[in-house]
């Protein structure tokens, strides 16, 4: 199987690689050398169309292909994605800017985690029944949507993309998917490894492009039953006025702006290194990332200043050097928005702790695209830093007196996807989680991920739940049926 990556990627539908209909490509970009390195398709509703009846073909074969052999086809695809690590990583970041070391530890394995459990997960998939006494008995057929559409972003492309087909395709649908078109390349190579594994043809189309262009056509077309999108929450209002006239079934997870809680009684040196990495992970380009810290006043002083100093300690360079703990940020677009955010907090009246500048690393990384890891603090909790995602290296702190303040602070923005809190007191703990508006709660870690658990948000962070059986519960529809005895 070759893995190379070609000038001109292509799109992957009815089981084949194949150009636009178009003709037309999208420059993409290396952004740690802000060097265009491929071209991916720019594809519209022609293509869209060709995929879909590609998808109508495949499915009436594939909804009831036994589960035996969709756990055999997607168990093999998580097998060759681990055969091909090395390359899949490098291609992500080459394509993303994030650290290759972060590539290989995380995002790959986690994309063939993907397939793995779901291709397990489809053989223990059950259903209930209930008996009315001696008269009738009631159960619940699962069967799959049909044809199912999956839009993904670019801050974790093969991760997040797999997160989304795998449970899809298990269940018996078929998909068309679209990557994000700044990032496509491992959704491409994603394509070869299907054909690889043998996952009969238009099962999963691949379709690159952009939101307005291909994207909103997935949305629109009326074949298509269900929509799974992960990315921004303006994109997402879109993708909700398309779909919701329509009455598809729709799961949209989008941005987060989420607190991490520090009480004063917590295990100081776990938290400082978690803190670190869930503050600046991936440049930041994590919805789950803890942008809004939040620390108890009697610490805060203390925190401050090793916070501070060990993040002038994190590296920031080239991805490939094994050394660099901050990449590239994913675009030219995205660098200039998150500058812009850093002179807004600013004219807000922030005082910028450490970081705030552009980075030019020596080298062939001269003319990429590099921010400082930021820390402002001296910000109200209603400014704009602190309730609209900047979704890069930039974090703000804020002091708190006790619990009841600390959950005010908390809840203040209309984002509620994530939190984490810092606390050797479980009962606190527990308090707080239940009070916080947000759909996903750690407490004294942060990412740690069980696939059998649901995963979303609250609030302007959308709705629906992703994850373990709510995700294959998502890729159905149930069927009540009642039999007299």
């Amino acid at each position: 199987m070759d893995l190379a990556i070609p000038y001109h990627l292509e799109n992957y539908i009815d089981g084949a690689l194949a150009p636009p209909s178009n003709g037309k490509f999208i420059e993409n970009i290396n952004p740690a050398t802000a060097e265009v390195f491929s071209h991916t398709p720019d594809s519209d509703d022609t293509d869209i169309e060709l995929a879909v009846s590609a998808a109508k073909k495949a499915f009436a074969s594939w909804s009831v292909t036994p589960v035996e052999e969709r756990f055999k086809v997607l168990n093999k695809i998580a097998e060759l994605i681990d055969a091909n690590l090395e390359t899949l990583a490098l291609a992500e970041t080459t394509d993303n800017g994030k650290p290759l070391w972060l590539s290989k530890r995380v995002d790959i394995p986690r994309a063939s985690s993907n397939f793995r459990f779901f291709a397990t997960g489809i053989l223990h998939f059950s259903t209930e029944s209930h008996n009315m006494e001696d008269k009738v008995i009631n159960y619940t057929l699962r069967q799959p949507v049909g044809i199912v559409g999956c839009i993904s972003p670019w801050n974790l492309p093969l991760y997040l993309f797999t997160w989304k087909i795998a449970p899809a395709i298990a269940a018996g649908n078929c998909v068309i998917a679209k990557p994000s078109e700044v990032t496509p390349v491992t959704a491409y190579l994603l394509s070869k490894i299907c054909i690889e594994a043998g996952l009969p043809a238009g099962v999963l189309n691949i379709v690159h492009g952009t939101g307005p262009g291909a994207g909103e056509a997935i949305v629109k077309h009326p074949a298509i039953k269900a929509i799974s999108f992960t990315g921004s929450t303006r994109a997402g209002e879109r993708i909700a006025s398309l779909a919701a006239p329509k009455f598809k079934k729709l799961s949209l997870e989008l941005g987060g702006k989420n607190p991490n809680i520090i009480f004063a009684d917590c295990d100081w040196k776990k938290m400082m290194d978690t803190t670190l990495r869930s503050s600046f992970a991936n440049q930041g380009q994590i919805c789950l990332c803890g942008s809004r810290i939040l620390v108890e006043e009697f610490i805060y002083e203390k925190f401050k200043a090793e916070f501070v100093e060990r993040t002038q300690q994190l590296t920031v360079g080239d991805p490939m050097d094994p050394s660099s703990k901050q990449g590239a940020i994913v675009s030219k677009v995205h660098f200039e928005k998150v500058m812009k955010c850093i002179e807004t907090a600013k004219e807000e009246g922030g005082t910028i702790l450490c970081g705030g500048n552009a980075v030019r690393p020596e080298g062939r990384c001269a003319n990429g695209y590099f921010i400082e890891p930021t820390i402002i603090e001296g910000l109200g909790p209603a400014c704009n830093t602190n309730v609209e995602e900047i979704f890069g290296p930039v974090v703000t702190l804020q002091s708190f007196r006790n619990e009841e303040e600390a959950l005010q602070l908390a809840n203040e923005c209309n984002y509620g996807l994530a939190a984490t809190i810092w606390t050797q007191d479980i009962s606190k703990a527990n308090r707080v989680a239940a009070k916080v508006e947000a759909g996903i709660i750690w407490v004294n870690c942060w990412l740690v991920r069980d696939l059998r658990t649901p995963f979303g948000g609250m609030k302007n962070s959308g709705v629906g739940r992703e994850g373990g059986w709510e995700a294959l519960r998502f890729f159905t529809e149930a069927k009540n049926v009642c039999v007299e005895i």
